[in-house]
């Protein structure tokens, strides 16, 4: 089985400086090769990939496509049995990827995995995006073992059990190829952020599992393109996972989840203009304005996810409110959820 490692990367030359070298010493496994995709770099990527890097393919892009345009466009022009979608802003340890590949070849219903991601910067720590594995609940707001909205736990091997997931962290997610063309691929309309939720919620409703390989450990910086402080981050995040409940959720559940998630939205927009965020509580209410205006536009993808669904998710979603378990019952922890 071949593998290929793919790296998007926008403006990050510091991050290929940094991270290549260890890629590249820790990724000595047979059939696999290691592709640079540029979306379109304005500083020196290329210039660096070319002097330091010559043996790494390069695939350039005309503009900069995001994460899900970006990499549906590449790996178009890959030929592999395995995509990995690795972030430029993570560092793999010693035998990363041995236990990703042996445990796709030995579990073919298994569409996507991921390794345990830990902070680059606080090793002793899960990172936020991904953790040991992520969950969403019944109206969408994702959470991982390992953190919960920002209350990001210590790793004392309490989440080192393979186990099967909701979704897997595109910050390091391997993904069979065949079953990324069928399901077709991350959505371009996304750009960045939860396009991969939307990916693994697609191959979940057609029958495929999602699972975390804890025996895989990398540490991701995280916020590398787009801090958590972003106005625009925040836009993306809510409009995107807006669309993801729409293009996704069964039609007897639709309305009522949409008609919570109107409450929860508006609630995330008091709490942020009370704590002094003033332009993200706006980019919540610019989200649903947008979304509101498109939703017509994804009624074809909608109508396609519920014609190939072969499976009713809802007992693999956490069917309580996580926001009202972490704000109002103080549960921190992901075992405290008690899933």
């Amino acid at each position: 089985m071949t593998t290929a490692v793919v790296i998007l990367n926008w403006n990050g030359e510091n991050y290929l400086k940094q991270f290549l070298p260890f890629l590249m010493e820790n990724t000595n496994v047979q059939n696999v090769e290691v592709i640079v995709v540029d979306n379109a770099s304005t500083d020196n990527s290329l210039a660096i990939l070319k002097r330091d890097f010559p043996t790494i393919r390069t695939i350039l892009l005309d503009k900069n496509y995001g994460f899900a345009g970006g990499y549906n466009k590449a790996l178009k022009q890959i030929e592999a049995d395995y995509f990995v979608l690795l972030n430029s802003d993570v560092e793999v340890s010693s035998g990363w990827l041995e236990p990703l590949v042996n445990f796709m070849n030995d579990n073919p219903d298994v569409a996507a995995c991921q390794p345990k991601v830990l902070s680059y910067y606080k090793r002793t720590h899960f990172e936020y995006a991904g953790a040991s594995g992520g969950f969403i609940d019944r109206y969408g707001f994702p959470f991982c073992r390992g953190r919960i909205f920002g209350n990001i736990e210590e790793d004392k091997g309490q989440y080192d059990d393979v186990t099967d997931i909701f979704w897997a962290t595109g910050a390091c997610m391997m993904v069979r190829s065949s079953l990324f063309s069928k399901v077709g691929g991350l959505d371009d309309e996304f750009f960045a952020h939860m396009e991969e939720i939307d990916l693994c919620w697609r191959f979940k409703s057609r029958g495929y599992r999602i699972c975390c390989v804890p025996q895989s450990v990398v540490y991701h910086i995280g916020g590398g393109t787009l801090n958590a402080e972003s106005p625009h981050k925040t836009y993306l995040n809510f409009r995107n996972n807006l669309l993801m409940l729409y293009k996704n959720v069964p039609n007897d559940l639709l309305k009522y989840t949409m008609t919570m998630r109107l409450l929860f939205d508006y609630l995330a927009a008091f709490q942020l203009l009370v704590t002094g965020k003033p332009k993200n509580a706006l980019s919540v209410m610019k989200a649903r304005t947008d979304f509101n205006k498109n939703q017509s536009e994804f009624d074809e993808k909608r109508n396609e996810n519920l014609l190939y669904s072969t499976k009713d998710n809802q007992s693999d979603i956490y069917q309580n409110s996580i926001v009202l378990d972490f704000y109002f019952k103080r549960k921190k922890t992901f075992k405290s959820l008690q899933l």
